[in-house]
């Protein structure tokens, strides 16, 4: 049985830093719930996630959507069906090879993504906003640190337009 550390030492136990990242990764899901909880037309965090892809990377075929979120395409297809019904997103036929369907967002689908976005950067701006300037510098590297290890490539600054990959 691995030996704990002493609570002086937590950021050595990978037990307490994994039950830390597990609450602030609850925290974070309650923001996203709750940023998409306030959208016009119900959207899930799935289809959100396919929504911020279809914004990064513009038309999109079905196969590759499906890919970059790690889903069967007959998934994917089943959750752009639902964007196209609630006006979110639209298909067209690929003109260059009329097998591949091209997927892209409309209007209200890029709003949606720029609305949702905004609500969350400013919920979370509100809890860093709380803490002490040293703690936020901290925060800083840590969580630097743990994208890297995860591979997480950085999420835009306020003032760029384009949303992470996956949301």
């Amino acid at each position: 049985m691995p030996q704990r550390e002493s609570p002086g030492r937590a950021g050595d136990d990978v037990d307490a830093v994994t039950r830390a990242v597990m609450t602030a990764s609850r925290l974070l899901m309650g923001i996203s719930a709750r940023s998409l909880a306030q959208v016009e037309e119900p959207v899930t965090l799935p289809q959100f996630r396919m929504l911020v892809v279809l914004s990064t990377r513009g038309t999109t075929k079905l196969v590759t959507l499906a890919d970059l979120l790690q889903v069967a395409p007959s998934t994917a297809m089943r959750m752009v069906d639902r964007l196209i019904a609630a006006g979110l997103a639209d298909r067209q036929t690929n003109p260059d090879d009329r097998r591949e369907t091209l997927l892209r967002l409309t209007e209200d689908g890029r709003r949606t993504v720029e609305d949702v976005t905004a609500r969350r950067r400013s919920e979370i701006a509100a809890i860093v906003e709380r803490l002490a300037p040293e703690r936020r510098a901290a925060l800083i590297e840590a969580l630097a640190a743990f994208n890297e290890a995860g591979g997480a490539p950085p999420a835009p600054a306020e003032d760029e337009t384009e949303p992470h990959p996956l949301a």
